[in-house]
């Protein structure tokens, strides 16, 4: 995401590296080329001249043109007014309410049946709810189907009503139903029109009365940049909502709606779709995803990502077999489990401070580990237990069984020896102090 506007924004703090001589003729040129971006990113020429105006101010009264480093004093400056533009702060959900009502309103194709169900797992898994999701589009059939096999997906009960075409009455029977079944959050799908026309907002209005719903959330597809920026004013302007959902995220090399829609709509981003995947959600952080634009990573997401498939008990046992030297190719199978859990591989990645542009033109996609997987899966359990005793023979076979070639096996066999040295390393006393250095420089 955002591969464009990074790419300008970087030539243009280029501007201020290496001047001999920094001047206010260089920081204009290099504020130019900011505005250029934003508008190239889909960004409206009114908020980007606002925004570079405000950059040119803050630049010129923080003094760049005497500072050290100007180049990455201008960053700094660029990344607060970015996460400014996108709203300062993260804003959670209100999920307070016996039960809590949430209402999911868009357009068609928006993907609000999808996140609809996203939303219920992680109510369900990130804060402990449970949920009830109901099928509201009573024009489209597919649209129920679809929310049946996605609530399955979750785990969580789905409300419908046969024959029933009318949604407020749906919506008000589903609150009684997940009262009197102990739900205590209410997920209610709505239908979508082509364009936000009177009889939706009639009645989405209708439903919304009915069931005084603690959030109303409006989803909007990224990727259509600002059309999606002008559709949610349009409809905040008739009827209100209290946040912003940006679906298909991952997709938009752009992000212009990412960037404005809280200044026009001046309603939060609270969560972003980020793939298909029922766990691709993920809470919408305006400062962490200035890093992002900015090239600097998200490393506080991935600590929290990977937090997220912590295991304490597991991790202390993992630690007594490094130490004893017993590190083998089961427990190295695990560890890939847990990374391939946390989402895709590139975006991971991409996380890592300096690390965004080198992955960017890689082909690395949800099966980069289907090989490596392969081979161990190929191991006998006594060869997984003991990786000393893979000798010449056993690799070929191993190859042979896994569709792979010696020469891969050799990799992953180097591989494995690698980490296990660097693990027993961190295990270490001398690796132990080590991290605490590098702790203690925050």
């Amino acid at each position: 995401m955002f591969e464009g506007l990074s790419d300008r924004l970087d030539r243009s703090f280029k501007i201020l590296k290496g001047q001999g001589r920094i001047t206010e003729i260089n920081v204009a040129e290099s504020v130019k080329e900011i505005r250029k971006a934003l508008i190239e990113a889909d960004v409206s020429y009114k908020i980007a001249k606002q925004f570079t105006d405000d950059v040119k101010e803050k630049a010129l009264g923080m003094d760049v043109l005497t500072a050290v480093k100007p180049g990455e004093l201008m960053v700094k400056i660029v990344h607060d007014e970015l996460a400014e533009l996108m709203g300062g702060s993260q804003e959670d959900i209100n999920i307070k309410g016996s039960p809590a009502v949430i209402l999911i309103a868009g357009l068609q194709g928006s993907g609000k049946t999808t996140f609809s169900a996203k939303l219920a797992s992680y109510l369900k898994s990130k804060k402990g709810r449970k949920v009830l999701l109901v099928a509201g589009d009573v024009y489209r059939p597919a649209a129920i189907d679809q929310l049946k096999v996605l609530g399955g997906q979750v785990g969580c009960e789905v409300y419908t009503e046969e024959g029933n075409i009318n949604p407020v009455e749906i919506a008000k029977n589903a609150v009684k139903h997940a009262r009197n079944n102990d739900k205590n959050v209410v997920i209610v799908d709505t239908a979508g029109r082509l364009a936000v026309d009177e009889a939706m907002m009639k009645e989405i209005a209708a439903v919304k009365k009915a069931i005084s719903p603690q959030e109303t959330l409006f989803v909007v597809d990224a990727m259509t940049g600002q059309d999606a920026v002008n559709t949610a004013k349009s409809f905040n302007d008739q009827l209100g909502f209290d946040g912003v959902v940006l679906t298909k995220l991952d997709g938009d090399t752009r992000g212009g709606a990412a960037l404005t829609i809280r200044s026009v709509v001046e309603k939060p981003i609270k969560f972003v779709g980020i793939g298909e995947k029922m766990d691709a959600l993920d809470l919408f952080h305006p400062a962490r995803m200035a890093d992002r634009i900015l090239g600097m990573g998200d490393i506080v997401t991935l600590v929290e990502k990977a937090q997220e498939q912590y295991d304490e008990e597991e991790a202390r046992r993992l630690q007594k077999k490094i130490a004893k030297d017993q590190f083998n190719y089961d427990d190295f199978l695990k560890q890939i489990q847990q990374i391939k859990k946390m989402g895709n591989v590139k975006d991971l990645m991409g996380m890592i401070p300096g690390m965004s542009k080198a992955v960017r033109d890689l082909d690395i996609d949800d099966d980069a580990f289907k090989g490596i997987e392969a081979i161990i899966h190929s191991m006998t359990p006594d060869e997984r237990a003991n990786p000393k005793i893979l000798n010449g023979s056993r690799r070929k076979r191993i190859a042979d069984g896994s569709g792979t070639t010696i020469q891969e096996v050799n990799r992953l066999i180097k591989q494995f020896g690698e980490t296990s040295k660097m693990m027993k390393l961190m295990t270490s006393g001398r690796g132990k102090a080590m991290m605490n250095m590098m702790g203690g420089r925050r």
